[in-house]
């Protein structure tokens, strides 16, 4: 019998019963590792040395788990999918990681992603493309590629991914499971290799909302290493689902919804929107009023702008310290300026410096006051136009992308200018610190597609109680790679 294919509350029960081992489990976990391994690229290293742990009254206790590779974990190779730190083995935990440790969790393997979570596609890691299992000519999206395929394909119930921009949640929706970003500073930071340090946030991908909610109250709490966490101990996410919704209020967003703003749609994304709209309908159904608001169009048309720019100036100036000189393979040249122009020319992808270079353009003296600073009063009027839908409304539900999985080569996927907030609408998400949780809700060609709930911060129990019953309404929580449900 397998068991990585069920959720927590299963796994423990069998396990307290005496039904499976915590060994079994971790065998079965590695054995699907390996075999998703040939089939998707998802893993930058598997721990066969794995071992199981004893079983306690904590849920997590004695179950395995995937790590992104962006998470420092002691002893443990840790790259962040990058050639500059191949070769990188921390000497602490990441607090996310120690965490789940002292909950009796067991990390079976560290899950690819792209390099340093600088990507939307799971194409850009050093240990090459990593694959949707629903389809492996598709991609998982990125940057949490890895730990979406992995949760998908049944390697275990969960994993831990990070989210910058849409990194948890729309790697979800691709491969048909939940992803969950709480609130900023829910979860420490420390020991996660910083992209955009006020976007960053640590989250997970689970296979069903009760299975975020049981990961992340055993993830959270005030650290002192992260001064921007923050005491959580009130807050209680599993309690918290009852699945009693009744007069919530949802919104949703005519200028991302409506179809008559997309003239050169696909069928898919017709079929993609046709499926919201009947969401919204289940959502009417369970006792919640969902309108439709407007929001100014021109402010949500630059808003992927105002991401590129702040993103890629935090990044270039957190990853300055990859220089070859304190960690990672030594560059080679005559003096110390040309080992680290070494280092850093041959370590980096093409994606990657490019980042860089227009991360330093926008933060030159002469560039800042017309690109950095206004794109920070752009992200201020976006945070605003959300926090003004949170004074009325409990969440703001939103389709997720334009539709299922793209090709990988892109030959298919011909996504014109129009679809581009439809596509990167997450990221307001980061730019408030929002908590934002995705989950499944209908297939397109037999791929899954997905829904998102955004709330206000600190709002993270209300979010994911209403997501908790949307999912009890329909049929999609803990489903594995190439179960089509209806």
């Amino acid at each position: 019998m397998t068991y990585m294919n069920k959720s927590i509350v299963e796994i423990h029960e069998a396990l307290k019963k005496g039904e499976v081992t915590s060994q079994e489990l971790v065998q079965e976990s590695l054995t699907k590792s390996h075999e998703i391994e040939e089939k998707c690229n998802a893993f930058v290293t598997i721990l066969d040395e794995a071992k199981g742990r004893e079983v306690t009254d904590n849920l997590l206790s004695g179950i395995p788990y995937g790590v992104k590779d962006n998470y420092a974990t002691k002893g443990v190779l840790s790259t962040g999918s990058s050639n500059t730190l191949k070769d990188y083995v921390p000497i602490f935990d990441a607090t996310a990681v120690k965490n789940l440790t002292n909950a009796g969790a067991i990390m079976v393997n560290k899950t690819a992603l792209d390099e340093f979570g600088m990507g939307g596609t799971g194409t850009t890691a050093h240990t090459g493309i990593i694959r949707n299992p629903w389809a492996q000519d598709r991609m998982c999206a990125g940057s949490s590629a890895g730990s979406a395929a992995a949760v998908a394909a049944g390697c275990y119930p969960y994993a831990l991914g990070s989210d910058t921009g849409d990194s948890i949640r729309k790697p979800a929706a691709y491969c048909g499971i939940v992803g969950y970003k709480p609130t900023y500073g829910l979860v420490s930071r420390y020991g996660l290799f910083p992209y955009a340090s006020s976007l960053d946030h640590c989250g997970v991908l689970t296979r069903s909302v009760m299975d975020a909610a049981i990961v992340m109250d055993n993830m959270k709490g005030k650290d002192p290493h992260d001064m921007t966490s923050w005491d959580s101990q009130n807050v209680h996410l599993q309690a918290s689902l009852n699945g009693d919704v009744k007069g919530k209020k949802l919104c949703y967003i005519k200028e991302i919804c409506d179809i008559s703003n997309y003239p050169k749609a696909t069928n898919e994304l017709k079929a993609h929107l046709t499926n919201f709209a009947q969401t919204i309908k289940i959502c009417r159904d369970l006792g919640m009023i969902v309108d439709e608001v407007s929001i100014d169009k021109n402010l949500l048309a630059v808003e992927p702008a105002v991401y590129i720019i702040l993103s890629y100036a935090e990044a270039t100036s957190n990853l300055s310290n990859l220089t070859g000189i304190i960690f990672g393979p030594r560059g080679e040249g005559e003096n110390i300026n040309a080992m680290m122009k070494d280092h850093r020319t041959k370590g980096f992808s093409p994606l990657i410096k490019r980042r860089f270079v227009i991360g330093s353009y926008v933060l030159q003296k002469e560039n800042q006051e017309k690109y950095f600073k206004n794109a920070q009063r752009v992200r201020r009027l976006l945070v605003d136009a959300w926090k003004n839908l949170f004074a009325t409304y409990d969440g703001v539900i939103l389709p997720v992308g334009s539709g299922p999985a793209k090709h990988l080569d892109g030959a298919e996927d011909l996504l014109s200018e129009d679809t581009e907030i439809l596509e990167e609408h997450l990221q307001i998400g980061n730019f408030g610190g929002f908590p934002s949780i995705t989950i499944p809700n209908g297939f397109i060609n037999n791929l899954p597609v997905g829904v998102n709930i955004t709330g206000n911060c600190y709002d993270d129990a209300n979010v994911l109680n209403i997501a908790y019953a949307l999912e009890q309404k329909m049929n999609y929580a803990n489903m594995i790679a190439g179960e089509v449900r209806k």
